[in-house]
């Protein structure tokens, strides 16, 4: 069993106009084997929490605390990260030219294990994974999300996911750009994650649509740089229904 555990995390970002606070006191758990959905507005601070566990440099982080199963996540590095057991789905996935999607995972592969996968059984075991996710065994031949369609991309992160393993995946956005097929395939993979690997999940979306495939054990609700509401698969419903005007306006209010 692990767990990510965030505690009172304060984020900062510097702006032309100075310092800006976009986390302003999160707390969150995510647990092994089960799926926590955040949900929120646009700039609402979704995916700044996602890059900032992360460790990305553009985000300063002056109070609060990370650990995954009690190990300090801020004093390690991305890389050390990584190794611990964490993975970023990018909302955006940057292309790598002149690197194909069959070297980039093997390299991935042998830092997280400290081995190189053997090559025949590397090659199996990732024309497996990419046969259940609907990926033509050609595409291990492609540069990294290089002309990549965005379904394209949303299903070579979920292979990443599939092949790594790791213990808790922060998904930003992974249903984002996807058609009704893609968006199927995309979510049975992270189902498949959780079930087969006991990964603990943080799914952030803006839309409940994702949720019709991926039933999430949590669901809580971001604004404004804080957590303002948490419940099951019931508070989706009523952002589906209802949008986050009684969230945005509780928290105008407070």
């Amino acid at each position: 069993m692990s767990e990510l555990v965030i505690k009172d995390l304060h984020v900062t970002v510097e702006t032309d106009d100075g310092t800006k606070e976009i986390l302003r006191g999160v707390d969150l758990t995510i647990t092994s084997g089960q799926t926590h959905a955040i949900m929120g507005p646009n700039g609402s601070g979704k995916s700044t929490l996602a890059y900032a566990v992360a460790g990305h440099p553009k985000y300063t982080i002056p109070s609060g605390s990370v650990t995954l199963d009690g190990a300090d996540v801020l004093d390690m590095s991305v890389d050390e990260r990584a190794k611990a057991g964490l993975f970023l789905a990018m909302q955006y996935p940057v292309e790598i030219p002149g690197v194909s999607v069959s070297n980039f995972l093997r390299s991935s592969l042998t830092a997280l294990r400290g081995e190189a996968p053997k090559l025949r059984e590397w090659i199996k075991e990732m024309n497996e994974a990419m046969k259940e996710i609907g990926m033509d065994p050609t595409f291990s031949e492609r540069n990294v999300n290089e002309g990549f369609s965005g379904g394209e991309k949303k299903r070579h992160e979920i292979l990443q996911l599939e092949l790594m393993k790791p213990k808790i995946a922060i998904l930003d956005e992974t249903d984002s750009g996807l058609d009704v097929d893609a968006l199927r395939i995309v979510s049975e993979g992270i189902n498949r994650t959780v079930e087969r690997n006991n990964t603990g999940v943080l799914l952030i979306t803006h839309y409940t649509r994702i949720l019709r495939y991926v039933k999430p054990d949590k669901v809580s609700v971001f604004v404004d740089g804080r957590v303002v509401a948490t419940g099951g698969q019931e508070l989706a419903e009523e952002l589906e229904a209802n949008g986050y005007v009684k969230f945005s306006k509780a928290t105008a209010g407070a």
